[in-house]
């Protein structure tokens, strides 16, 4: 699974972790990456998609 959202480009983000005495290691956030069938442009489109746009989806083609 790639660390890319289709929709919203959310991708792997890099940081430290940090210990009580301060020192400092590397470390990766990487977004939920699911694979969703979601409108997209009105059209059922099979995409791979973080958890928030699926669900961000999901509550606009109720409401439509």
């Amino acid at each position: 699974m790639k660390g890319r959202c289709e929709i919203c480009g959310k991708a792997v983000a890099f940081g430290h972790n940090v210990s009580h005495s301060n020192r400092k290691t590397n470390r990766v956030w990487r977004p939920n990456v699911q694979k969703a069938v979601l409108l997209v442009r009105g059209e059922s489109t099979k995409v791979q998609a973080c958890t928030r746009c699926i669900r961000t989806n999901r509550k606009q083609a109720v409401s439509v």
